[in-house]
């Protein structure tokens, strides 16, 4: 989410997983706020949980090949972060590994974000619109197969995420709600969107 050329691929995988691993650890409380009024009002422990995770296996991550260390995170988050969220992250995680190209750059891994989208979407049930991380996914797929700029990217999903606010939820535990589930911004999209800066940032000196 967010390596955008070849060149990136120089950057060292135990900074992104830091960074990501940061991220969510500072926004947890956002995230647990966010789903409280929507959901469970646990995917912010449950997110920093299996970063966390994550994050004590980076210095073995980062010695596999992209594919295995990948495939590695989405397993972990499976068996960490828990509820809804750890299947369909844990799925883009790892369908990214299986799909990752041989020789990255921006088309392949554009085509690659793709398929581990609509291996997300099959894994949720789910589609753009219905108030999830898709929302927040699709268009950081687009924006990265039309050669925007680590920044943008995150911008695009900041902005995404924040999309979700006047969207009635129609699947997940938010979907029960009805009505009641407008005005809140999703939580799932809120962690992709951190995710996808945590990424970009990383990545931007790469360029």
């Amino acid at each position: 989410m967010g390596v955008t050329t070849s060149a990136a691929m120089s950057v060292d995988l135990s900074s992104l997983i830091t960074s990501c691993a940061d991220t969510i650890s500072a926004h947890a409380d956002e995230l647990t706020a966010l789903d409280q009024a929507i959901g469970d009002g646990d995917h912010g422990l449950n997110m920093k949980r299996g970063f966390e995770a994550v994050r004590g296996e980076a210095g073995a991550l980062a010695g596999k090949p992209m594919p295995e260390a990948l495939k590695a995170i989405g397993m972990k988050l499976v068996m960490t972060v828990g509820g809804a969220s750890g299947p369909l992250f844990g799925t883009l995680f790892m369908t990214l590994g299986k799909e990752w190209p041989a020789d990255p750059d921006r088309a392949s891994l554009a085509a690659t974000l793709r398929k581990a989208i609509d291996a997300v979407a099959a894994r949720g049930k789910s589609q753009t619109g219905q108030k999830t991380l898709l929302d927040v996914l699709e268009p950081v797929q687009a924006a990265l197969a039309q050669g925007r700029t680590p920044s943008e990217i995150a911008a695009i999903a900041d902005g995404a995420a924040e999309a979700t606010k006047p969207v009635k939820a129609i699947r997940g535990r938010a979907s029960f709600l009805g009505d009641r589930s407008i005005g809140h911004v999703d939580p799932g999209a809120r962690s992709a969107a951190l995710l996808v800066r945590a990424v970009a940032q990383t990545l931007e000196p790469a360029r």
